[in-house]
């Protein structure tokens, strides 16, 4: 192929690869082929002369696509995200026609010094200290990109052995470095990555793993345990990796403590944020950085969510010396007349060699901005919630692990086998594609948004496939559907009615709601199909940002004219899904967060969340649905006397006061027996009693017909109110 035919060809497989991106949602996810297909349609041997192109071209989708599994897929939620982008992909396309070697800056001064450049500007994207960043006369800190997280983690702890072996050596320089090597050992967590433990076996030290507790986290006391019980055995601690975004579950552990750890007793301390590094773009995410100021390394992945293909790994060092005492390699041929000036990245790294990485991560930057960035991750993170409360609505399933960023772990309720099965027979349908992880004991699904191109639209989608493979791994295949009393109006109509009839309300005018909302709806609905029917619209509902200041102006309004919501009118209160999230998750985009004069109904701050930490309630230790499925025992009178919250049809508790995460989107009040408890969600432990929270009576007993028997009470803490 000569440079005129690479024209045209390469226009042609420019289009071919936009078509394939823009039509992905038509191909199967996972390929229905097994171990050896490739085999039967190709020669076993190769082709003595050239052949055409056309030929070439062909077999793309005569050989390959059948075998491949399409990661840019919405549908595609295993692992963690492997994004590209058109940028990305271009860059790529002109780094690899320059096909440098950057492994001096002699081989090409602008393949080093712009990774030097872009690391810096990384670097201070996700609000690393100064002391990781390149600066002439600095403290001799600065990033690399490295091939994969596996690599950056096993860079660092060998340079971390080198610094052990020297420390042991200063004090006693007759030991050999096999005798101390043999003494070495390293720490992580019992959650980290199946890399942390390679990198031991290359070293050859010991890898010790630190039991999580039950966030999943590793905390600094079982660390320090661990580190003194070992000394006393006359070993040697010289690393830990801490991992901020578990494979798992995207648990994080406490930096803060295990960096205070390490400092103490002289450890290397490297931070493997593989996957969540890429959300301290938004600041918003930064609270688990917290300590990072301890670490002696960290390395994320801009290849899996910052829309950079693979591969690419940024890593950075706060001393480049302990990397160049370990890497070091100098033959004459590879010395230069600024050697010691600039920066020779073969002395970073295991490979001599290395792609011009930073020419994608470059253009990326500067095609999307730091903006674009953080509106990519955000969309990723409201799309995982909105998975997550579709979740929730279902009694069927449950989440055992709180959701961070953009994954959700779910699972089936009963034995592991049944979730198992579930996620076999789904995966063989290739239609959605999870992993199956383990935690503490159970099986459970990961689903996480992997795809730039994945919509509301395919969350419902994906749901609905899970749901109806899970009715067939239940026996649970007579569903039927809940048929509306009154006749549905258009969603043009419903806003016209709305606005004028008195109490009725349709929250932000949303057209996704098909019902007209009106004082007397409720009376001649079913309050069951009115909840299940709330239920099913949940996951469709979005906020609409320009609306809901006046929206809920309008509610406090009709709240202090003391007129009454119908129970329909309750439902639509819901704009978006209702998610149980971290406050320091509540990104700063969302108005019900800046409308101050709401009132009762108003979110809590999500600036309080550097109160946040590993040892508060998680969402899914608080939260007990009162029934599985929404059914007749839920009806119920309506009134505002005290706060109770509807999340995608399991009837929760709370009181505003308490509540760090979730949106008051109702009152009501419940008929439900005294024996059930109702659990609160995502309250934060407060001082006060009963009396003094918005929304509850002193007595709460008086005027109210058939109140709530048990209040809520936090299994883990119980700090929330009970009522004796």
């Amino acid at each position: 192929m000569n440079l005129e035919e690479y024209r045209k060809h390469g226009k042609e497989m420019v289009d071919y690869i936009a078509d394939y991106l823009e039509n992905i949602r038509s191909r199967r996810v996972y390929p229905a082929v097994s171990p050896g297909y490739l085999r039967n349609v190709l020669p076993t041997s190769a082709p003595v002369n050239g052949e055409p192109w056309e030929d070439i071209f062909a077999d793309i989708e005569r050989c390959i696509m059948p075998g491949v599994t399409h990661w840019q897929s919405p549908h595609m939620h295993a692992y963690f995200p492997a994004l590209n982008s058109p940028a990305s992909l271009l860059a790529d396309m002109l780094a690899d026609a320059i096909n440098c070697l950057g492994f001096t800056w002699a081989s090409s001064p602008a393949c080093t010094e712009l990774e030097t450049i872009v690391m810096n500007w990384l670097g201070k994207m996700i609000g690393l200290p100064d002391k990781f960043l390149h600066c002439p006369g600095g403290s001799g800190g600065g990033g690399v990109i490295q091939t994969t997280a596996s690599e950056a983690t096993l860079v660092c702890l060998l340079a971390a052995r080198t610094r052990a072996i020297r420390d042991v050596q200063q004090n006693e320089p007759d030991r050999l470095p096999a005798e101390i090597n043999s003494r070495l050992v390293a720490y992580c967590s019992d959650q980290a990555h199946s890399s942390v433990e390679k990198a031991g076996l290359i070293g050859l030290v010991r890898m010790k793993y630190i039991e999580s507790d039950n966030e999943l986290s590793m905390r600094g006391e079982a660390l320090l345990e661990a580190i003194t019980h070992d000394r006393a055995a006359g070993l040697l601690p010289f690393f830990v990796c801490a991992t901020l975004g578990t494979t798992g579950a995207c648990a994080f552990d406490n930096l803060k403590e295990v960096g205070l750890v390490c400092e103490q007793n002289g450890l290397w301390l490297h931070v493997d944020a593989a996957y969540a590094g890429s959300a301290f773009v938004c600041p918003e995410f930064r609270g688990w950085l917290q300590g990072i100021e301890y670490a002696d390394s960290i390395a994320f992945n801009p290849s899996k969510w910052l829309m950079v293909h693979f591969d690419c790994t940024a890593m950075w060092v706060k001393s480049s010396q302990a990397l160049h005492r370990t890497f070091n390699v100098d033959p004459l041929y590879l010395k230069h007349e600024n050697s010691g000036l600039a920066i020779d990245y073969m002395h970073w790294q295991i490979p001599l060699s290395k792609r011009f990485r930073a020419l994608k991560l470059w253009f990326v930057i500067r095609n999307y901005g730091i903006t674009g960035l953080q509106k990519h991750i955000r969309e990723g993170v409201r799309l995982a919630q909105k998975f997550e409360a579709l979740v929730l609505a279902d009694a069927r399933f449950e989440i055992p692990a709180t959701r961070h960023l953009g994954l959700v772990v779910f699972r089936l309720r009963g034995e592991n086998n049944l979730t198992e099965r579930l996620l076999k027979k789904m995966n063989s349908r290739g239609r959605v594609h999870c992993v199956p992880a383990a935690l503490h004991g159970k099986y459970v699904i990961r689903f996480t948004v992997t795809s730039t191109n994945t919509t509301n639209e395919d969350i419902l989608r994906d749901w609905a496939e899970i749901r109806n493979t899970a009715n067939e791994i239940l026996g649970d295949t007579t569903t039927s559907p809940v048929r509306a009393k009154v006749p549905l109006a258009e969603s043009s109509d419903t806003r016209e009615k709305n606005e004028n009839f008195g109490s009725s309300l349709l929250l932000a005018n949303s057209p996704m709601s098909p019902k007209i909302v009106n004082g007397s709806f409720a009376a001649i609905y079913d309050t069951a199909d009115v909840f299940e029917e709330c239920t099913k619209a949940f996951g469709q509902l979005r906020l609409e940002a320009r609306d809901s200041p006046a929206m809920r102006r309008r509610i406090r309004g009709i709240l202090m004219s003391g007129k009454q919501f119908s129970l329909d009118s309750r439902m639509d209160l819901v704009q978006g899904y209702v998610s149980c999230r971290p406050a320091r998750e509540m990104a700063s985009e969302l108005p019900l967060q800046e409308d101050e004069d709401f009132g009762t109904s108003e979110i809590s701050d999500a600036n309080q969340s550097k109160n946040d930490d590993p040892g508060e309630c998680s969402t899914n230790q608080q939260e007990a649905d009162v029934s599985g499925n929404i059914d007749k025992s839920l009806r119920r009178q309506i009134s505002n006397t005290r706060p109770h919250y509807v999340v995608n049809g399991s009837v929760k508790i709370g009181s505003q006061d308490c509540s760090n995460t979730l949106t008051s989107i109702m009152s009501a009040e419940s008929n439900l027996p005294r024996s059930e408890t109702i659990a609160a969600i995502g309250h934060r432990p407060y001082s006060g009693d009963l009396s003094s929270m918005q929304g509850h009576n002193e007595n709460p007993d008086e005027g109210n017909e058939g109140s709530v028997g048990d209040a809520a009470v936090c299994r883990k803490c119980g700090h929330c109110m009970k009522k004796e």
